[in-house]
């Protein structure tokens, strides 16, 4: 994205170098990358971290549009509270996963979903005709986001990064 989307308390915005600290805090914590598809490891250390965000800014610029990969700020106090992403799904030809991956102690407060419709919304004005989101069975908080984005239920498969997944899609036509 050219510029940064801005919701009622967010900002999307491309992910910095400055980011590490606060992205670190998200990608090393346990309670979040318990859950992350593909499975991830946690980022355990702060040059870890820089190398990561560093790798992701470089690839940035090429990916084909709607793709990529951006953190989540608290437009009051600027403070990093998620990240999101747009990325092809296995075997990597057409489906669009939408993720999004916030700091534990921004859970609950609708972050996630606030968040994930202004990119959502960004992505359909990009060509992009639907997006996806894959959640472990078990993972009660991303189902509950996928409904409320209005993401609907496909089904369950293991077609995905070798994981027992549940597959919600949302389409253009579903919030136009």
């Amino acid at each position: 994205m050219d510029s940064p989307l801005i919701t009622d308390r967010l900002v999307i915005r491309d992910w910095s170098i400055d980011d590490a600290e606060a992205a670190q805090q998200i990608y090393g914590s346990a309670e979040v990358t318990h859950w992350l598809t593909p499975a991830m490891d946690r980022i355990n250390d702060l040059a870890a971290m820089r190398s990561v965000l560093g790798a992701w800014q470089e690839a940035q610029p090429n990916l084909l549009t709607p793709r990529g990969r951006w953190a989540v700020e608290r437009r009051d106090t600027g403070e990093v509270v998620g990240g999101l992403g747009i990325r092809l799904l296995p075997p990597y030809e057409e489906d669009l996963e939408l993720s999004w991956q916030l700091h534990p102690e921004a859970w609950g407060q609708g972050y996630a979903t606030e968040a994930s419709q202004a990119l959502i919304k960004w992505a359909f004005t990009q060509d992009a005709d639907e997006l996806f989101a894959v959640a472990r069975p078990n993972n009660v908080r991303a189902v509950a986001t996928a409904k409320r984005l209005g993401m609907q239920w496909v089904g369950e498969t293991t077609k995905y990064y070798d994981l027992r997944l549940q597959v919600f899609r949302i389409r253009h036509s579903d919030i136009a």
